[in-house]
């Protein structure tokens, strides 16, 4: 593009649709209410949002590299203004999920091709500096969102959260024309691999949301996990007989590239834990309000802001490999101060140990999607950039069930004793996998 900033902020607008997502938790009560629900039940609008676009999310990045990758992003931004309006025009619950579900699948068209577009935008050698600049846009649309859900049910109430991302998707649509849209040669779409592979995805994470509740039985949950590794088999066995398979699972029979996939997952879980635990932690012991533990909270995006351009730079100078492997040790590392925090620890402290985590997801998250980028052929980049998107949602999703057993287990003397135990195992559990991994030294050591 002449313009690649203007580009890049198209695509950044697009793409900061899916982390905007997180004003929906601002308005849970008043959606429970508005639909008479029980707690239980409004899980579920998180739980098929996350199932559907987590699924599809490979699928989708196969479809941008088949068909155009500004072609699929065009079809996600429409039926994502779609699914946010039926969502808050939805008379009853029943409809409402249905309405989820479509959001979630214009989320997995739009986000799917949304690095391979931002890496497009800017020439070859430029490829870093698209991808922080797409780290930022997501970072930021992640510290916002809390804030800006807050103001908007405030004032219009809960259905603002869906409609005011509506004109984002159509002013986004109007000016993806901008962006590039090369000639593709014609390859084949594997359907019977797809259906496989989206089908295994859904049914593990399935199971993972439902290992976290209690009402279930912890044997449904197992069985799910079962099929999920057998379609897992099924779909393998399908990649070895097509000539272009979704994706190409001899790609994680090698260490060097299985292992940070394998990392990614498990630092987004140790991450999650600011997300899922610190708000009752400075609400409930520090006695911070609702809008001012948001504001402290969005202090780790904002590290996450400085860790993305500094990464674009460390990645020429140390290795993608290198830069990454710092960002997970200082995910890890500032983890455990904070399982040492209670009820005297100054907030300036605690400020500053969410920025510094922060910062090391920063880091981790533009170096890993280059290593991933490099790694897959140019002609799959929606494949590569789905997939990093694919291993965040991993560990998110299994985090939430982890890290709730974890505070449930150390929570005999009350919540701060289970959110310390919390803190701890997370961080020291994360750390010691990263040096169990470095036997494989490639992965993280080869230039």
């Amino acid at each position: 593009m002449t313009y690649p900033a203007l580009g890049l902020a198209i695509v950044g607008l697009g793409a900061s649709l899916a982390p905007l997502d997180i004003a929906v938790n601002v308005a849970l009560p008043a959606i429970t209410a508005h639909f008479g629900l029980a707690l239980g039940d409004v899980q579920w609008l998180v739980i098929c949002y996350v199932l559907v676009y987590g699924s599809l999310m490979l699928v989708c990045g196969k479809l941008g590299d088949l068909f155009g990758h500004r072609l699929i992003f065009r079809f996600g931004l429409l039926l994502s203004a779609f699914g946010c309006a039926a969502c808050a025009m939805a008379p009853d619950w029943p409809l409402f999920l249905w309405a989820r579900s479509g959001q979630g699948i214009g989320t997995a068209l739009a986000l799917s091709c949304a690095p391979a577009l931002a890496t497009s935008v800017y020439p070859p050698d430029q490829r870093l500096r698209a991808l922080a600049g797409f780290s930022m846009a997501m970072l930021l649309s992640s510290a916002v969102g809390p804030l800006l859900g807050g103001v908007v049910v405030q004032l219009w109430g809960w259905p603002a959260v869906y409609w005011m991302r509506v004109p984002i998707a159509l002013v986004t649509l109007a000016l993806s024309g901008l962006l590039p849209s090369p000639k593709l040669p014609a390859r084949t779409f594997d359907a019977p691999g797809a259906v496989l592979l989206a089908s295994c995805m859904s049914t593990l994470l399935l199971s993972l949301v439902l290992s976290q509740r209690p009402a279930v039985p912890g044997w449904q949950a197992a069985v799910l996990l079962v099929v999920a590794l057998v379609l897992l088999a099924l779909y393998v066995r399908r990649a070895g007989q097509v000539p272009e398979p979704i994706i190409r699972p001899g790609l994680f029979a090698d260490p060097a590239f299985a292992v940070p996939n394998v990392m990614n997952v498990l630092a987004n879980l140790a991450g999650f834990s600011l997300l899922l635990l610190t708000p009752y932690y400075l609400v409930n012991v520090l006695g911070l309000s609702a809008l001012a533990s948001g504001f402290v909270l969005a202090l780790s995006f904002a590290g996450g802001l400085a860790g993305a351009p500094l990464a674009a730079r460390l990645v020429p100078r140390i290795g993608r490999r290198q830069t990454a492997f710092a960002g997970i040790v200082m995910v890890g590392f500032w983890l455990l101060p904070l399982s040492q925090t209670d009820g005297s620890t100054p907030l300036a402290m605690v400020a500053l140990l969410l920025v510094a985590e922060g910062l090391g997801q920063g880091l981790l998250a533009v170096a890993y999607i280059d290593l991933v980028t490099d790694t897959l052929p140019a002609r799959d980049r929606g494949v590569a950039g789905s997939l990093s998107q694919l291993t965040r949602t991993l560990g998110i999703v299994s985090g939430a069930t982890v890290l709730t057993a974890l505070h449930a287990h150390g929570a005999a003397d009350g919540f701060l004793a289970g959110y310390r135990f919390a803190f701890l195992a997370a961080g020291g559990g994360l750390l010691l996998a990263l040096a169990a991994s470095c036997a494989w030294p490639r992965a993280w050591f080869a230039r």
